[in-house]
Formats: structure tokens, C-alpha cells, sequence
């Protein structure tokens, strides 16, 4: 019925809480010889502490009423217990859920700012961070700046262009700029809604990366899965 938290007056007589006034009765003759101070010489103090003990519990367990009250009692200081141990505990992750996602903007604001993955590390070790979470956080960061960085390429072919094709552009230009001066103003219209629509997706992709390392770091460090 109750937990085991705390020593009650059915561990004194070392029976269940459910036991019956029989069990109880048995029990109380058996922990009052071993606990007598006749039988235990050279240990006469502690003996009778134990033994007053043992006497005060069945006192109380063998009386029908004063047992209800005791477990009602009981009973209800193991709740209150149970809910302050339980609000503890909530505010004491949010308070770590909340530090936790300082250290991860603190970390993507330095790798914004083109920081490599150990300038991250140092500068988490710098903000009180443990070791082990900011090797995390740190890896995470500049594993992310890094896929943003691939989306970017890919997304943009002249930044892969070499010197020579810069050249061949160049010539291909001037040999058909009177075409490419015909354009008309639907297909710029076109080209512009494109690009925009490129650097919206581009865009996307980073918040939801971001979202997907926030998560993906913190169920890391609590041993979740999301």
C-alpha cells in the first residue's frame, strides 16, 4: 500500500501493511525477544531503544482504530511527498531544457558568424557548459552549418564554376547578346519568381535542419528518442 521510502511501524515488527492482527501479533513477539535488553549484553541501551520501538508499534497496529488513522495519515504524507519529489523534478528539466537551449543558439550565433567547430567547443566551455555536452552541441552546430552550406552550392551552379568557365560564358555572352538582350519582361518575371521561390525552399530547409538539431540534440542528451 505505501512505499518503502521511510521506515514505518510495519517495518518495525517487520510485517507487510496488509498484515492480519494474528500476523502482527506473532511479529511483535518475535522482535520484542530479540530486542529485549535482557538478551542482548553489552548492548543494553540500544537494546531498549529498539525495544521501546517495537512496543509503541504494536501499540498502535494492534488497535483497529489507531491503525485506520496511522495509514491515513501516512497515506496522505507520501502524497504530499510524491508531489513535491514530482514538481522538483518538472521544474528542475525545464530548467536544464532552458539552459540547454541557450547553449545551442549561443553555438549556431558563433557558427552564423563563420566559427569553426572548435571555436564552438571553447566557447560553450567558456559558458559553464559540461565538457561532454558542449563536444555535442559543438558537433551538431557545425554539422548543420555544413549541410547549410551544401544546400547552398547546390542550389547555386555558378558558385561550383571554375575560371574557365567563367571565360567560356563570357564569350558565349558576347557572341549572343543581341539574343539575350531580346529577352522580354516575362521571362525576367519568371527568372525572379524562381529565384525567390529557390531561396524560400533554401530558407525552409535551414529552419527545419535547425528544428530537426534542436530536437535531435536534446533527446541525445537525455538518452530519448524523439
Amino acid at each position: 500500500m505505501f512505499g518503502r521510502e521511510m521506515v514505518t511501524l510495519y517495518d518495525v515488527l517487520g510485517v507487510r501493511d496488509d498484515a492480519t492482527e494474528e500476523e502482527i501479533k506473532r511479529a511483535y513477539r518475535k522482535a520484542a525477544m530479540r530486542s529485549h535488553p535482557d538478551r542482548n549484553v553489552g548492548r543494553e541501551a540500544a537494546a531498549h531503544a529498539s525495544f521501546q520501538q517495537v512496543k509503541e508499534a504494536y501499540a498502535i497496529l494492534s488497535d483497529p482504530e489507531q491503525r485506520r488513522v496511522y495509514d491515513a495519515v501516512f497515506a496522505e504524507e507520501m502524497g504530499r511527498l510524491t508531489r513535491h519529489r514530482d514538481e522538483e523534478r518538472r521544474r528542475a528539466e525545464e530548467e536544464a531544457e532552458a539552459e540547454y537551449a541557450r547553449y545551442v543558439t549561443l553555438a549556431i550565433r558563433f557558427a552564423d558568424q563563420g566559427h569553426s567547430r572548435d571555436v564552438l567547443f571553447g566557447v560553450l566551455l567558456g559558458r559553464d557548459c559540461e565538457p561532454a555536452l558542449a563536444a555535442r552541441i559543438a558537433d551538431g552546430v557545425a554539422a548543420l552549418q555544413a549541410a547549410r552550406a551544401g544546400d547552398s552550392v547546390a542550389a547555386d551552379p555558378r558558385a561550383q564554376a571554375g575560371p574557365g568557365d567563367d571565360l567560356a560564358r563570357n564569350a558565349h555572352g558576347a557572341h549572343e547578346g543581341r539574343e539575350d538582350h531580346d529577352v522580354n519582361e516575362d521571362d525576367e518575371d519568371q527568372e525572379g519568381h524562381d529565384g525567390r521561390a529557390a531561396g524560400d525552399a533554401m530558407r525552409a530547409r535551414g529552419e527545419a535542419g535547425h528544428a530537426n538539431l534542436l530536437s535531435a540534440l536534446w533527446h541525445g542528451m537525455f538518452g530519448l528518442r524523439p
